[in-house]
């Protein structure tokens, strides 16, 4: 890559989420960021023109490669034939890298450790409550980044209404990476995680809308639920998660 094909790279890197370069080659890049665990490798072919696109975790190039339509790949590598495109996928990278596959709960426990710090030792309803709120901050990041900034099913992207509703409650998870973990969740409009929540919706091995037998269909059409209505995509992680909320939380009957 010459001069300026490099300062181009340089700077789609770092306005999407890849501030540090921590190698530098005739030929590569290596990326990394003080946000996020991991690293994108940046090749060129001058032969052909093009740049080659690798990540180091194989759940980001597999997230990437599932939401970003149309791109191609060539031995694990993205093919980039473009600087627009580029700047594209390192910024949705940088999104996914925020949120998988552990960095959420690598960010609540440095959270966590420096709030209780804060706080008198022996506090244990304290700590308890500080835990729970770093927590749920923590997670819903971790959502708006796995998503988009976007409803999991509508697609609205305003934040004030958006919620993170737990697949798998705060209280019933087994550690904290249970309760960090994004695919345990879904990033839901205020009326959609209130009946999640309840369980007066849940969603198919298909990702389709569930809707409780409790709802009456004067209350699905006010509340504007239909058969239409599912995931904007469903990964097989979240399945676990989604077969516990079946199982214990959503009402299937009548009589729960």
């Amino acid at each position: 890559m010459n001069t300026l094909e490099r300062a181009l790279i340089e700077k789609a890197s770092r306005e999407n989420g890849w501030e540090n370069i921590i190698e530098s080659h005739d030929h590569a890049l290596i990326l990394a960021s003080a946000r996020h665990q991991a690293r994108a490798t940046l090749s060129a072919d001058n032969t052909a023109g093009i740049l080659y696109l690798q990540l180091s975790s194989p759940l980001i190039h597999k997230e990437l490669l599932r939401c970003c339509t149309g791109i191609v790949c060539e031995q694990n590598k993205i093919i980039v034939p473009a600087i627009e495109l580029l700047a594209r996928l390192l910024r949705r990278a940088a999104e996914l890298a925020q949120s998988l596959p552990d960095q959420a709960a690598r960010t609540y426990a440095v959270r966590v450790k420096k709030e209780l710090e804060k706080i008198l030792p022996g506090s244990t309803e304290v700590e308890r409550l500080v835990r729970q709120r770093v927590g749920q901050d923590t997670f819903r990041e971790a959502l708006l980044d796995y998503w988009a900034g976007s409803c999991a099913v509508t697609g609205i992207d305003l934040p004030e209404i958006l919620r993170a509703s737990h697949a798998k409650p705060w209280a019933d998870c087994d550690n904290d990476e249970e309760r960090l973990d994004v695919f345990n969740g879904f990033l839901l409009s205020a009326n959609l995680d209130a009946l999640f929540d309840r369980g007066l919706i849940s969603f198919d091995t298909a990702g389709r809308l569930l809707c409780s037998p409790k709802l009456a269909p004067q209350q699905l059409s006010s509340l504007h639920l239909h058969d239409g209505l599912a995931l904007r995509w469903l990964a097989p992680e979240h399945e676990h998660y989604l077969d516990w909320h079946r199982s214990k939380v959503y009402q299937s009957t009548k009589n729960v």
